[in-house]
């Protein structure tokens, strides 16, 4: 059995792993993609929020900021999260949740959570435990070049912009804190250092996100690096080359 074939075993689409699983995760794909374009990898991005949050005009909340290799055109977080999976680096949640929503299948990063690190200077400071977590992960060089995953803390968020602010720099962010406190300003907060330090970032605009959404997005990374892998894909394209190229599978198709 070729590696291409193993990696189809081992992983698939939105955690099925049953034919009859697959059939419906299958058939839930192809009613979002009736809602929302499937022609760039942004796209992947948006339909799995959509799929995630189970409402289509969510994919309009999606934001794609930062530059990577090839510009800094929407894709590029994606690609620079798949690279990412590619290279196995070190995917980092901020709470368990997060983590537990990741799956383990169809790549080699290691998985780790921020939550449980940094206790001592959260009570000597006061700063929340997520917020100490991500300092002290931070000090110990894990953020640079891993995979940020943010699903529940603003304050992760903040502490996370903070460190891009004094020269960390994570490969990717996918960061969707959820609540009524500080949540979208912590999102905005992740914009503008992607957009200020060029770190592709995946976040959304409201008060809407989570756990189950930030491990969606991140596991829509690890699908994208599955089809690289697999030959399914070609990563390396901006979203002009990508329509172009589109345009002809088309044309081939209907010749």
């Amino acid at each position: 059995m070729s590696d291409s074939q193993e990696f189809e075993e081992e992983y698939a689409d939105l955690g099925a792993t049953t034919q009859n699983a697959m059939d419906i995760a299958e058939t839930s794909m192809d009613i979002v993609r009736q809602f929302v374009p499937d022609e760039t990898l942004a796209d992947r991005v948006r339909q799995k929020s959509v799929h995630s949050m189970g409402d289509i005009e969510f994919q309009h909340l999606i934001e794609c900021t930062g530059r990577d290799e090839l510009g800094d055109d929407e894709d590029a977080p994606v690609r620079a999260g798949a690279r990412a999976v590619l290279a196995e680096a070190t995917i980092v949640t901020d709470i368990t949740m997060s983590k537990a929503g990741i799956t383990g299948r169809g790549h080699d990063c290691e998985k780790r959570k921020a939550i449980g690190n940094g206790a001592e200077l959260a009570k000597k400071t006061g700063m929340t435990r997520t917020a100490a977590s991500v300092l002290e992960l931070d000090k110990q060089g894990v953020y640079d070049g891993a995979i940020a995953t943010i699903g529940n803390a603003p304050t992760a968020a903040f502490a996370l912009a903070d460190c891009i602010e004094d020269g960390t720099r994570p490969a990717a962010i996918v960061a969707t804190p959820v609540g009524f406190v500080k949540a979208e300003e912590s999102r905005q907060r992740i914009r503008e250092v992607s957009e200020a330090y060029d770190v592709p970032a995946i976040t959304n605009v409201g008060r809407r996100g989570g756990s189950g959404l930030a491990a969606a997005l991140t596991n829509e990374l690890i699908h994208v690096a599955k089809d690289v892998r697999t030959g399914k894909l070609e990563l390396e394209l901006t979203p002009d080359e990508r329509a172009v190229q589109n345009a002809g599978d088309e044309d081939g198709e209907n010749a």
